[in-house]
């Protein structure tokens, strides 16, 4: 099993669209590829505009076999929902289950 780790910074006002666009848009799209397991988001209690995405993959292959141009699909998709409220990611990890 592999962790892909994501934390964005959102304003705190922004973050219940930015979970619900993520939800309708990201989380929607990844569930449909073989491999996904399932998705967290974490609220840190130091930092209000940070939230992060633990998602589960079976293995990295089957999360590296997504076509790139439906990654590109569904961050345009994403990118035009949020409209102009700031989302930055600050990090992204990939870590294994041992």
């Amino acid at each position: 099993m592999v962790i892909e780790w994501l934390k964005f910074e959102v304003c705190s006002e922004y973050h219940n669209f930015f979970l619900e666009q993520d939800r309708l848009i990201w989380t929607d799209a990844l569930e449909k590829y073989e491999g996904f397991i399932d998705k967290q988001v974490w609220m840190s209690p130091d930092d209000e505009d940070e939230v992060i995405f633990v998602i589960r993959w079976a293995s990295r292959e089957l999360w590296k076999a997504i076509p790139p141009e439906d990654l590109e699909l569904t961050a345009f998709r994403f990118k035009n929902a949020m409209g102009d409220i700031p989302v930055r990611m600050m990090e992204s990890r990939e870590l294994f289950v041992v």
